[in-house]
């Protein structure tokens, strides 16, 4: 991507404007533009990339004085606009998540000194907010850590990272996968496309936002190869005998698998309502995600004797996160094997009891 078309990606605030003149570009920042009740024009650095463009912005805004560039708030204006020439591309829903984290640690340390931040406070802060919302909590300190091994190493923005030994809270144990009569009534009653979206959940363990994507030209060599949007992750999905069955009834065409009576494909929000239609009509549905089927996926791949490793390159989910699906499966299993143990020995001393082998 060449450079210009690179800033023309970014993001910019409200009031700034990029121009195009005899080949360059120039950035300037003027509200209302076009009114009546047009500002003033202020000019602003070429490059919306550094961190320079983003103090001229804020000065430009109303923001009295000079603001230093090494302060936490220009970090995450810098760490912001780097987005579109990371080596590796950030989701829009990532994007969408770091900034609603990193507004909290603006608000709390924007005008801090960047190096002046320790591991202290950054632990004082996420446990303030994990006191009632442990997964927002979470949530900042991703952030957090994902800007800092950003502005450490050799952009040398950072001396230190100060969320280098700061822990995550505890968690659940993830989505609740679907009950097995969940599962039952949906191999019964779900038709169309909510049957489609089902058994590509159901037998892939793909994120609804990565199933509305899912087409034949993704099949590679028995599986599906497609890149989650969310992570950047390329998991290999092998295509179970059940779900190539329900394949084989689907018409080959171009796109995705999942399309609309418009002929439009599926977005997440328009799978959401036809899950939350059964929802409605079924209480026993009242507690099923999307998202559980990917538990039911890992839950299914774990008792089928595969080991961490496999699933992860299956689902393309982190071993932390395949642990955690697989806990509730393998309590249950642990402790369905006990029962199965008590009830042999059971039998067998009622066997040694009866002198001629004979039982009652």
């Amino acid at each position: 991507m060449s450079r210009q078309r690179r800033r023309a990606a970014i993001s910019l605030p409200r009031g700034v404007h990029r121009i195009v003149a005899r080949g360059r570009e120039y950035f300037y920042y003027q509200t209302g533009r076009g009114t009546e009740h047009a500002g003033e024009r202020i000019k602003l650095p070429n490059d919306p990339q550094s961190p320079e463009f983003w103090v001229a912005v804020r000065q430009a805004q109303g923001i009295v004085g000079s603001v230093p560039t090494d302060t936490i708030g220009a970090l995450i204006d810098a760490y912001e606009t780097a987005w579109p020439g990371l080596p590796r591309k950030l989701a829009d829903s990532t994007k969408e998540q770091y900034r609603r984290s990193l507004r909290v640690v603006r608000k709390a340390w924007g005008d801090l000194q960047a190096d002046s931040l320790r591991p202290s406070h950054v632990q004082a802060l996420i446990e303030k907010i994990g006191a009632k919302t442990p997964g927002t909590a979470n949530n900042v300190l991703d952030a957090m850590r994902a800007m800092c091994r950003w502005a450490c190493g050799p952009r040398e923005l950072l001396g230190r990272d100060p969320t280098h030994g700061v822990v995550h809270f505890e968690q659940g144990e993830g989505h609740k996968p679907w009950s097995p009569e969940q599962l039952a009534f949906a191999d019964k009653n779900f038709t169309g496309m909510l049957r489609r979206a089902y058994v590509l959940g159901r037998y892939t363990g793909q994120r609804i936002s990565d199933i509305v994507r899912l087409g034949w030209t993704d099949i590679d060599e028995g599986g599906f190869n497609l890149r989650q949007k969310k992570t950047g992750v390329r998991p290999w999905c092998p295509i179970f005998p059940e779900l190539e069955a329900e394949m084989a009834k689907w018409e080959k065409r171009p796109g995705p698998f999942l399309l609309q009576d418009s002929g439009k494909p599926f977005t997440t929000n328009g799978l959401w309502k036809k899950l939350d239609k059964v929802r409605e009509d079924n209480p026993e549905f009242g507690d099923a995600v999307w998202h559980g089927l990917r538990a039911n996926a890992v839950i299914r791949l774990r008792q089928d004797g595969y080991s961490t490793g496999q699933i992860c390159d299956a689902i393309g989910m982190s071993p932390q996160m395949v642990e955690r699906y697989s806990r509730y499966a393998d309590r249950k299993k642990g402790g369905q094997a006990i029962l199965v143990d008590l009830k042999e020995r059971k039998q067998d001393n009622t066997v040694k009891r009866w002198k001629t082998g004979n039982r009652k």
